[in-house]
Formats: structure tokens, sequence, C-alpha cells
């Protein structure tokens, strides 16, 4: 997480990752415009509010939505990691705009990392936890 001055904007920085999603997420000081992969935010997350209001919540809980655009590179994961990859990544960036917007944001549960991943395949077994039927005989 860097702030860095691009043509004499302000960039903030912030990282997000969910499952096996990662999105890298820029702040820059605009109009409200959410751009994931070079797409609009709305046509990427296929108009579903869910993925949408997700992504823009830190936003709105400061009252921010209007005042920056936020850029996406998001990889890896489906829509749902993603989604949530990229709010933990805008909430990151808001915390470097400004300390203060640390607590407001940890209250609502914005920089917490979502621990839950896939659990891996153990052998013997022919997923996670699934055994092969058993028989007596």
């Amino acid at each position: 997480m860097q702030t860095i001055e691009q043509n004499d904007r302000v960039v903030y920085w912030g990282t997000g990752r969910r499952k096996s999603a990662v999105a890298r997420v820029r702040l820059v000081p605009g109009n409200g415009q959410l751009t994931i992969n070079g797409k609009a935010g709305d046509l990427y997350l296929q108009f579903n509010p869910a993925y949408l209001s997700a992504v823009k919540a830190p936003l709105e809980t400061l009252g921010l939505e209007q005042e920056y655009d936020i850029l996406v590179k998001a990889e890896g994961g489906g829509l749902t990691g993603q989604a949530d990859a990229v709010r933990l990544g805008v909430a990151r960036a808001l915390c470097q705009l400004d300390p203060d917007n640390r607590k407001p944001l940890k209250v609502e549960g914005y920089l917490t990392r979502d621990p839950r991943a896939k659990e891996r395949k153990k052998y013997g077994l022919r997923k996670a936890r699934k055994a092969p039927q058993y028989s007596k005989r």
C-alpha cells in the first residue's frame, strides 16, 4: 500500500484478497466511476446489485462515493471473491487517504480479511473430507 503522485493527482493504493482472488485497487480523485480490468464496473460485475454495493460500501460509509474513481486490476477466483477483494482493497486505500478513516471502516468490518479458503484434498479421500463408500464385506 503506497501513495503515488501521477500527473499532479494523488493516487492511493490498496490490495485486497479473498479465497484465490486478488484485487489491486487504485483510488484516484474523480466522480465515482468504477473500472475493473478495463471494463465498466457494473458491466464486469454483471449488474449484480450485491456485488456493486459490496464494492462501493467503504466509500458510502465515509460519504465519499462521488469523490473518487476506483480503478481495479482483479485476478483469480470468481465474481464473489473478486468483489470482496475489491472491497478490502478500497477500504485499505481509504485508510491511506486519511488514518481517521480506519475506525469507522473497522467497525463495519471492511478491513478484515476473510480467511476462509478451499481445504486441500487429502490422499485416500475423494475430496478434502469425502471418503469412499464403506462396505463391511
